[in-house]
């Protein structure tokens, strides 16, 4: 009788927390969709190469003279804004033909559905991504414990129709435009950085744009791995990311390469461009997210900690 009460009681307590969790969960979703309606200004970085992204979740277009290419599609509240940049830069969303994308989480293709419904453009994504991005963010084994979130709906977003799938060092090719996937995996399986020349003026620059390399809380790099091989990926993106002679230093958010920053002094410049080729700003960045991760994999693998 007493465990029979017993396990009541859990079932009632077990209960009221899944209400409180679930109603919290809704607030906060409000909260955030609300903030992430917040439009940013759209504009030129260099040649054929322009910022269209809000929020601080990057989007970039590149033109062409038989179409053009959207890189990631930020929140699913996000394609009506992303659409209204690339009107604002005179350009027409149907005439994107290619939608790329850095990684499959809500925050960088949560909008490519409707965007791909609204220009009718095909979706390429790598072979490591693809089946996350078919299930709208169900599965992704990087997130570690945090995946179980997604059974709340936290972390998922409307699911896109993959109509290619790439490797690693493979080319997409529009026209004259040629972007060089680099699959950079650790943040996801098949974290994608793209690397594609900007023509501006007489000078050719290589943009380099980086997927991610935060690594989430609680994700294991040591047995058992948050998925096998976790840890080399991280290694090798380090590694690969550090080999491409990178004059124009994109990434997934914003804030990483300071866009914002580069913005302003870009205005005030003679050479608008100058502002955003920052080679030494692209190794830093790398340096320092492989410092974080470093650190991350000694306290796993309980090595003393320096003062």
């Amino acid at each position: 009788m007493r465990k029979l009460i017993t396990r009541r009681r859990l079932a009632v307590l077990l209960g009221v927390l899944t209400v409180i969790v679930m109603v919290l969960g809704t607030l906060w979703r409000s909260a955030i969709r609300k903030n992430r309606s917040v439009p940013d200004e759209p504009f030129r970085i260099a040649g054929n190469l322009y910022y269209v992204g809000h929020t601080g979740m990057a989007a970039f277009l590149l033109t062409g003279p038989e179409g053009h290419v959207l890189i990631d599609g930020g929140y699913p509240e996000h394609p009506p804004l992303i659409e209204e940049s690339i009107s604002q830069l005179g350009f027409d969303i149907a005439d994107v033909k290619v939608l790329l994308n850095s990684h499959a989480h809500s925050d960088h293709a949560g909008g490519l559905r409707a965007l791909q419904i609204a220009s009718g453009a095909q979706l390429w994504v790598s072979e490591g991504d693809a089946d996350v991005m078919a299930a709208g963010g169900k599965g992704d084994l990087a997130l570690g414990p945090l995946r179980h979130m997604a059974m709340l709906g936290l972390l998922r977003f409307p699911a896109p129709r993959v109509d290619h799938r790439f490797e690693d060092g493979d080319t997409i090719r529009l026209g004259p435009l040629e972007l060089t996937a680099h699959v950079t995996a650790g943040h996801t399986r098949g974290c994608t950085s793209w690397s594609f020349p900007v023509r501006d003026g007489a000078r050719e620059l290589l943009a380099v744009s980086i997927c991610s390399l935060t690594l989430f809380p609680f994700v294991s790099l040591v047995e058992p791995e948050a998925y096998p091989g976790i840890r080399s990926d991280f290694e090798n993106s380090f590694r690969r990311l550090r080999s491409l002679p990178a004059d124009i230093f994109l990434a997934s958010h914003a804030n990483w390469f300071g866009l914002h920053r580069k913005r302003r002094e870009s205005a005030a410049a003679e050479d608008p461009v100058e502002a955003f080729i920052d080679p030494a700003g692209y190794l830093s960045f790398i340096d320092n997210e492989e410092a974080r991760f470093l650190e991350a994999l000694a306290k796993q693998r309980g090595e003393p900690q320096g003062r």
